[in-house]
């Protein structure tokens, strides 16, 4: 936890791939072995209500406890790999880059921030990410599954879940129980989202999202919503997901939007898993989306836009606003250079990218959930 931190929390979330051999997919989008875990927030809750989101939440201090230290192995990072300097121009994400020790936590912020995903994980849908103590897990495909054999009985697992919801730091305890720890070694880093200044849920909440990527041999054997946070439940290839989202079945916000239509690159979870490891390491930089406001819609600006403020207003304070009278469709049509995300209503969003991705990552498909098409010529 950071409570220097004034304008925004720190939250982390883990896009939990599950493979799906012989699945059929009906979107036109093709085929896909995999399915992706969304989970449909509480219709009462105070930021996104109603939408499908992936598996994550808040930090919390007990994800920064130095007692992990006892549970992980001593190599540096918990045998995390050291991730490489940033490009040139680039920078390190600063909800990984900041040094934890002034802070009071031991504990490396790679290490506690996937240890809160996979906390999360567990309160929100019942699946435990977790491998045998001691030393990181072995092997170089997608992880396997916790068997159903290894688990707690149903009624026992379903009041340790009760406690850590009530109590974090139960989770420890947990893990001590079953002999077994957080597979921190499954989540690969993939992205970093700050929610926009003025797109804060009730209560100016905001929030420093770490996103990770896990891969799972199969899906768990036990997935259920917690029925407080979270509504239900939904395991979906990304392009199915996207045409949910057009058919207004469910609802994503811009990010998970953008993340799926990154997913669409990729048919098979072998090839998810194996770029998303051997990139890992790169890291990531920290997106603050800034909207531009349109006669006729929205246009959030990501880095490297050609509209993209210099210096962006992370914190609000400045006030600042972009707007114009012009249509999108004429802002599309006077740009050359765009990473961005064009929002017409709640269910039509397009990604238009044309610049390379840093990072060594993957550009996100252009996909547009409405008929316009701006983009004939990227």
């Amino acid at each position: 936890m950071n409570p220097r931190l004034r304008h925004w929390r720190e939250a982390a979330s883990v896009l939990l791939a599950a493979g799906a051999p012989g699945r059929r997919s009906p979107s036109p989008l093709g085929p896909c072995d995999y399915e992706l875990l969304f989970l449909q927030r509480s219709s009462r809750s105070g930021f996104m209500p109603s939408a499908h989101v992936f598996p994550g939440g808040l930090v919390e201090a007990a994800d920064f406890s130095a007692e992990w230290l006892r549970l992980l192995p001593a190599a540096p990072r918990c045998g995390l790999g050291a991730v490489r300097p940033p490009p040139p121009g680039g920078s390190r994400a600063p909800l990984f880059a900041t040094d934890r020790q002034p802070l009071g936590s031991p504990l490396p912020g790679e290490v506690a921030f996937r240890i809160c995903a996979i906390r999360e994980t567990f309160e929100e849908a019942g699946i435990l990410l977790l491998a045998p103590g001691g030393r990181p897990r072995e092997g170089s495909g997608p992880a396997p599954s916790l068997p159903a054999e290894q688990l707690l009985p149903a009624a026992e697992l379903g009041e340790w879940r009760r406690r850590v919801q009530e109590d974090p730091a139960c989770f420890l305890q947990l893990c001590q129980r079953l002999g077994r720890v957080p597979d921190i070694w499954a989540l690969q880093e993939w992205s970093n989202w700050l929610t926009p200044v003025g797109r804060a849920g009730r209560g100016g909440r905001r929030y420093d999202t770490a996103f990770y990527l896990c891969c799972l041999e199969t899906r768990p054997p036990h997935t259920s919503q917690d029925n407080q946070e979270i509504a239900a439940f939904l395991w979906s290839s990304p392009p199915e997901a996207i045409e949910r989202f057009k058919s207004q079945e469910i609802w994503l916000a811009p990010p998970q939007f953008y993340e799926l239509c990154r997913l669409c690159n990729f048919s098979s979870l072998n090839d998810l898993h194996k770029f998303s490891s051997d990139r890992a390491l790169e890291g990531c930089e920290r997106w603050l989306p800034v909207t531009l406001t349109a006669a006729d819609g929205f246009i959030q600006l990501l880095p490297g836009d050609e509209l993209y403020p210099e210096d962006p207003d992370y914190t609000g304070e400045k006030k600042i606003t972009m707007s114009t009278d012009k249509m999108v469709e004429d802002l599309m049509k006077e740009g050359s250079v765009f990473h961005r995300i064009v929002i017409k209503n709640t269910h039509s969003l397009a990604v238009y990218v044309n610049i390379q991705a840093k990072y060594k990552h993957m550009n996100p498909l252009m996909i547009n959930t409405d008929s316009s098409n701006y983009n004939s010529r990227l």
